[in-house]
């Protein structure tokens, strides 16, 4: 993979070519079809753990919390605990993760607009 070259100023952390920079672990997180999803359904507005389970549909209990703690790690997600028995927990995305939805819904836009592409070449490459 070839990356532009980090502008002058930038910190080695924003290299995405440096194996020990932050801004590859940031990638890695968010460039994962669940967080992508999470991402995707929450920019529809503030949602409960099972309303986002019903909106991403195929994605495990467990696969769901690692990446909803991830993305709030991150700063993506803010995650509400509104004192209730039991306990209401909503989530969100933050600016930041409102300005990546940006992104996500383009790799969803190409993904749409090219899937016949893709398609076809997955059937010529089975033909081989």
């Amino acid at each position: 993979m070839v990356t532009k070259r980090v502008p002058a100023g930038l910190p080695e952390d924003a290299d995405l070519r440096r194996a020990d920079s932050l801004a590859r672990e940031i990638f890695s997180d968010v460039a994962n079809k669940w967080a992508l999803l999470i991402i995707e359904a929450l920019g529809e507005g503030t949602l409960r753990f099972s309303e986002l389970r019903d909106e991403v549909e195929g994605v495990s209990h467990k696969m769901l919390t690692q990446n909803l703690r991830m993305l709030e790690r991150n700063g993506l997600v803010e995650r509400t605990v509104h004192p209730t028995v039991p306990p209401r927990v909503e989530y969100t995305l933050t600016e930041p993760g409102r300005e990546l939805r940006t992104a996500v819904d383009a790799i969803c836009g190409w993904t749409h607009e090219h899937l016949d592409h893709v398609e076809q070449a997955r059937e010529r490459f089975g033909e081989r």
